[in-house]
């Protein structure tokens, strides 16, 4: 180290091995000289630095050598950094280990980016560049109808759907790739897409005025035409009836319409255990009175239908032609012929003594339930849907099945008129009231509905049972109960009695009977205890 005593104070520090001269001053201006040359030879007494001057000692790995202009920090300006050089003023290239050690550093007047500080500026602008995207995403008009979400992807050339992808989803994917695209200028595709999205959409709509010049229809067979006008006819006369008789019991001071639902509600809450029969060797599905009440029919598993004579359950004769089980059994309203339904897609139509009338083919799949109607002409079979019932007046027909839905259509045009919406899970029965404007539903949610037509909504709900409900009807007069009261849908009675679930029911014409079926392959026949009941309303 060398001092010298000016004027103006100065430090001045060689290294050997560096060639850097650092000088200071406060008035005046100094030039750095160019540093002496030394060997090692000529200095041997500060190769071996010795431990005891702190300065030098941790320095082993000096960084290239620069030369700081002093007066630019004087002056308030960044200090100039400058590679080192030569005494023959040629810039020294790194030409030792510690130099390719720092290759990569500042050079230049550069500093080297660590790896660590490149990967957060990365991970910097990739975060704003997603900021940025998801900004111009936003702005973006995306189609809110899946289909249009799925022709804009197909049109843009991407997947319309991924595994697994929601509708959400999907809409989101469509944004960012918009949103892409729009990032990288490539708006005329974008344009294109949507000019002929548009234009096949007006195409299409232009397609379609000029195709519906009259209202649309699928033209059926004359026998259809004229079953619905045969229907029609039937139906109005029906509901004539029915309408002028509810309003001569709602005018006629004579009629006691709480004394009557009084007397019918104590008759079934006086139902008893009559009798019980084997019916099959298999378990049996389905059960139906007669019109006169004086038969019932069975059927089972096995795929045969039996008819037994009433009161006493005696067995009269064995329908054999179904080759699955048979799912069904029902009497005609207006004479004594029966049909049935299996699952061999097939329905057929009975005499009492047994002889096979018509068999009805072209179902797919297995048949579910029938039912007639009410005129007694025509035969309605269910598929995909696990009820079926008719209104008393001919006009609608009701149906439930698994979409949790029951509808009701008009036979008149074939048409559904009302959806009726409410139950949780697959509907399983159906049942109109003969009062017109009630209909019951029971399902696997466990519960029975009970709607009103007129006003097209749920009227009341019964959690009835603790398991799933198979089938629901009313009291066949006046509907005054349906197991259950029909003024406040209170129990009225309980019937046990099976070992296993009940598969059907029925009521007979004059309600005096009910009868029951189950798995447990039994036929279980209730009756009032006291049939003097039915002179309580004539001593009234």
């Amino acid at each position: 180290m060398e001092v010298d005593d000016d004027n103006s104070p100065s430090t001045s520090i060689s290294v050997p091995d560096g060639n850097t001269t650092v000088s200071t001053s406060d008035n005046t201006s100094i030039q750095p000289t160019a540093p002496p040359v030394v060997t090692p030879t000529a200095v041997p007494s500060i190769a071996p630095i010795p431990a005891a001057v702190p300065s030098i000692a941790p320095i082993p790995t000096v960084p290239p050598p620069l030369v700081i202009n002093p007066l630019a920090s004087l002056s308030g300006r960044p200090p100039v950094l400058k590679p080192p050089v030569s005494q023959n003023g040629e810039v020294k290239t790194a030409d030792s280990d510690s130099d390719h050690e720092d290759d990569g550093r500042a050079t230049g007047g550069e500093y080297e980016i660590s790896e660590e500080s490149r990967l957060v500026r990365e991970r910097q602008e990739k975060a704003m560049q997603d900021l940025l995207m998801k900004r111009r995403a936003a702005a973006l008009a995306v189609p809110t109808n899946d289909m249009a979400v799925r022709t804009r992807l197909r049109r843009l050339g991407e997947p319309i759907t991924l595994f697994g992808e929601r509708e959400m989803e999907r809409r989101e994917r469509l944004r960012m790739i918009m949103a892409k695209l729009d990032s990288e200028g490539q708006l005329e595709k974008l344009m294109k897409a949507h000019e002929e999205e548009e234009a096949a959409i007006s195409a299409k709509t232009e397609d379609i005025e000029e195709d519906i010049e009259y209202p649309f229809y699928t033209e059926g067979p004359k026998e259809l035409l004229d079953a619905r006008i045969d229907i029609a006819k039937y139906s109005i006369v029906k509901a004539t009836a029915r309408l002028q008789r509810a309003r001569r019991k709602r005018d006629d001071p004579d009629e006691d319409m709480d004394a009557e639902i009084d007397w019918a509600l104590r008759q079934a809450g006086n139902l008893v255990l009559d009798c019980s029969e084997i019916g099959d060797d298999r378990p049996l599905s389905g059960c139906s009175f007669s019109r006169d009440g004086k038969l019932l029919a069975t059927c089972s598993l096995s795929g045969v239908a039996k008819l037994w004579s009433m009161p006493r359950v005696i067995k009269v004769s064995a329908l054999k032609g179904h080759t699955e089980r048979a799912t069904d059994v029902t009497f005609s309203p207006v004479h004594d012929h029966l049909a049935t339904a299996s699952a061999d897609r097939t329905a057929k139509l009975w005499s009492p003594d047994g002889s096979l009338l018509k068999t009805f083919e072209g179902h797919l799949d297995r048949l579910a339930r029938i039912a007639f109607h009410p005129s007694g002409k025509y035969l309605g079979h269910s598929r995909s849907v696990y009820g079926i019932a008719f209104h008393q007046d001919g006009s609608l027909v009701a149906s439930c099945g698994l979409d949790a839905l029951a509808r009701v259509w008009d036979l008149r045009t074939g048409r559904s008129i009302l959806a009726l919406e409410g139950h949780v899970k697959p509907v399983l029965g159906v049942g109109f009231s003969p009062n017109g404007y009630h209909l019951a539903t029971g399902g696997e949610d466990n519960t029975c509905r009970i709607w009103d037509l007129r006003k097209k909504k749920s009227l009341y709900i019964i959690p009835a049972h603790s398991n799933l409900i198979s089938q629901v009807k009313f009291e066949p007069q006046e509907g005054y109960y349906l197991v259950w009261s029909g003024r406040d849908f209170k129990p009225v009675k309980s019937l046990p009695g099976h070992e296993a679930k009940v598969t059907a029911s029925d009521i007979s014409e004059d309600g005096r009977y009910i009868v029951t079926v189950s798995h447990d392959r039994t036929i279980k026949l209730w009756t009032a205890g006291n049939m003097e009941k039915e002179n309580d309303m004539d001593l009234d």
